[in-house]
């Protein structure tokens, strides 16, 4: 039986994908803290837990 895998390329270019936001959510002492950052800055809001 052949082998039909591909052989990998080790040259390979990495992909033009780039990160465009990070962001991470807390609960804490009855508060939601939520923060983003972006290539533009970074914002955050401090909201009381279950507010939307």
């Amino acid at each position: 039986m052949a082998d039909l895998a591909m052989p990998s390329r080790s040259s390979a270019p990495p992909p033009s994908r780039r990160l465009v936001a990070a962001g991470t959510i807390r609960h804490r002492g009855g508060r939601t803290i939520t923060v983003r950052a972006t290539p533009a800055g970074v914002t955050g809001t401090i909201r009381p837990d279950g507010a939307r």
